[in-house]
């Protein structure tokens, strides 16, 4: 619906999760899920693998490689995605530590190096 002349729209800033942002009460699990598959893809993407080479390497079937190179990752868990990239010659390193006191809650948080 286009904005009438002098209507304002209300601008509000999201978090860095947009999976908080609407409401889903595993937005931690989704977001780190998606961005060790971005990070799964990148690879594939640099390695220019097909999706039946990625497949045999992943242990995977052509199907199951399409629906994670497409972001479906709703069969796969995030221990999965993390083998996948071991099994790329990826490392996956995890850390702990206390949250700031500045914070209200803990989070988790994936960086692709």
């Amino acid at each position: 619906m286009a904005k009438r002349r002098g209507e304002s729209a209300t601008i509000t800033r999201g978090s860095t999760n947009v999976f908080e942002d609407l409401g889903y009460p595993d937005a931690a699990e989704r977001q780190a899920k998606l961005r060790l598959a971005y990070a799964l893809n990148q690879v594939l993407e640099h390695r220019r693998l097909t999706q039946t080479a990625a497949a045999s390497l992943l242990g995977l079937s052509q199907p199951k490689v399409s629906a994670l190179r497409n972001y479906k990752l709703a069969g796969f868990s995030v221990e999965r995605l993390m083998t996948f990239l071991n099994a790329l010659g990826q490392d996956v390193e995890i850390v702990i530590k206390n949250k700031p006191r500045s914070r209200q809650s803990a989070r988790i948080t994936v960086v692709a190096a």
